[in-house]
């Protein structure tokens, strides 16, 4: 078992101040987003659920608005989490992670579990592996052009047909509709551009150490909702199932027809179907938590 702690060492584990887009009020729901990403990309979850939740939605170390300060190693997320929990007075959240994002919530489920509630996983695995992912030719050339393009005229059914499909985004998405590229618009170029390289460097060296936590699920306690697309060439499936297995207390979704960005594909099904199984476990109402 590989755990952050086992990458090469960097002595930076200070906690850091991060931004952090608030909305709503009620039962806090901590989204964690991936790589590349910030707080931004995870708008399809904070909007939707910001009149019955309090939603907080940080920008990683490294990530966004967030400064990476130099080198760290990942567990200096975990630090600047628990930080970020203490400054908002939250005693237990719900932890929604996508990607990255969900790796860091079973970390903080790990480490922290007094302060993790329930847990809602999504394209993520506790051992992430990936599939082959095939390039051609002109396909760097092709995903900027569809992105830059996405930029100034959002969802354009032709540039969705000429580069967007041709491009790296094939391997992203499976759905390339309009809805898609406008949340791609949204928050993706920006997201990759404001990416630094320290924190590609602190998820390559934890990759490369061999993090995996399969050994150690059995010890988290709280529900939890694992969901995956079928498609998912970034976190195979397969992985995201063997992690659902390993919990105690999961229910798993697998999405056909969409890959890791599938939140955006099919964002109408799967946050029903959060909102289904937080009503399951109680987290539904107002009233399941003293509002602030």
């Amino acid at each position: 078992m590989a755990a952050f702690e086992q990458a090469p060492a960097i002595p930076q584990t200070i906690p850091q101040a991060l931004h952090v887009e608030t909305r709503g009020r009620g039962l806090p729901l901590l989204c964690l987003h991936g790589h590349p990403g910030s707080g931004r990309s995870m708008r399809v979850f904070t909007r939707h659920w910001a009149d019955r939740f309090w939603t907080i939605a940080p920008d990683l170390r490294g990530y966004g608005r967030s400064r990476s300060g130099g080198d760290f190693a990942m567990e200096a997320h975990i630090a600047d989490l628990v930080a970020l929990l203490d400054r908002l007075q939250i005693d237990q959240a719900l932890v929604l992670g996508w990607s990255l994002g969900g790796i860091l919530a079973l970390e903080l489920a790990l480490r922290h579990p007094d302060r993790v509630q329930g847990l809602i996983l999504i394209a993520t695995a506790a051992r992430p592996r990936s599939a082959p992912m095939p390039s051609q030719r002109w396909d760097l050339a092709y995903t900027l052009i569809a992105a830059l393009l996405n930029e100034v005229w959002p969802g354009w059914a032709w540039n969705i047909r000429q580069f967007g499909e041709r491009s790296l985004l094939r391997y992203l998405i499976q759905r390339h509709t309009p809805e898609t590229y406008r949340y791609l618009a949204e928050s993706a170029v920006w997201d990759v551009l404001q990416t630094s390289g320290a924190a590609t460097r602190s998820l390559r060296q934890a990759l490369q150490a061999g993090y995996d936590r399969r050994a150690d699920l059995a010890k988290i306690c709280c529900p939890a909702l694992v969901m995956a697309g079928a498609g998912d060439r970034h976190i195979t499936p397969i992985a995201s199932l063997e992690t659902a297995t390993g919990l105690p207390r999961s229910q798993w979704h697998c999405y056909d027809g969409v890959a890791h960005l599938f939140p955006w594909e099919i964002p109408d099904r799967v946050l029903a179907d959060i909102d289904h199984w937080l009503q399951e476990q109680g987290f539904g109402q107002l009233d399941s938590f003293q509002q602030r």
